[in-house]
């Protein structure tokens, strides 16, 4: 079965092996320990983990999930905000979960840490996200696993839940797409990045969600990051 996304057609959402294998941070392994300063330096990663944390508006004893949770920067900034929170990161890459235990230290004790994909959680009831965060994940897999990701997200949402996804999505910006081509899309490679350059993100997000919009756009060295929100559907 395939589905129009754009100018794409993909395979349903359903997930294979092959699509199940990640993409490690900076696209390869062997980058991982630089993640954090390259992040840092390129992205103004700062703007909009800020932006993320003020958006989320998360309150003592909300349940905040972070989906490719990597090094764990957002997490910390959350547990920073509001120490009360109950923190739970999503990450499939080993390396990237090591960083982040050690870059949260005795704190990483009070995160729940699911290594594994977003489809192998188990939750229910009272312990669905109030609030589900993504940054950086989105671009870096194929149109099919974008949805499936997404839907996995709207499902998991306990009733009233929001999503915020920060990520590479349209390049509407000449110099935004020049700088998207010459340092992510180097890195990722093009089958999965130039769906999202080209709008598919944006498309899916207004599918999925109920009251998806566009909160802000911050242009980096390595291309615009849009920050989106969402509201579970049915409510």
């Amino acid at each position: 079965m395939f589905e129009q996304i754009g100018n794409y057609v993909v395979k349903n959402a359903r997930l294979t092996k092959v699509e199940r294998e990640f993409t490690p941070l900076l696209g390869h392994s062997w980058l991982t320990p630089l993640y954090d300063r390259a992040i840092g330096v390129f992205t103004r990663e700062a703007k909009w983990r800020r932006e993320i944390v003020k958006q989320a508006r998360v309150k003592p004893g909300d349940k905040v999930m972070d989906v490719g949770c990597g090094t764990g920067t957002l997490l910390r900034a959350f547990m920073t905000s509001c120490p009360q929170a109950d923190l739970l990161g999503v990450e499939p890459d080993p390396a990237a979960l090591a960083i982040a235990r050690r870059k949260l230290g005795p704190a990483a004790g009070l995160v729940r840490w699911h290594n594994g994909f977003l489809d192998s959680l188990d939750l229910s009831g009272d312990r669905r996200p109030d609030t589900i965060v993504s940054s950086l994940v989105l671009h870096q897999v194929p149109v099919s696993q974008k949805r499936a990701i997404l839907e996995q997200m709207e499902a998991l949402l306990a009733p009233g839940g929001m999503v915020l996804i920060a990520d590479y999505m349209r390049q509407d910006h000449p110099l935004m797409r020049a700088m998207f081509r010459a340092t992510v899309q180097l890195l990722d490679g093009l089958p999965d990045t130039q769906p999202s350059a080209d709008g598919a993100v944006e498309k899916l997000l207004g599918e999925i969600f109920a009251s998806a919009e566009l909160l802000a756009q911050i242009h980096t060295a390595t291309g615009t990051i849009s920050l989106w929100r969402g509201s579970k559907k049915g409510m």
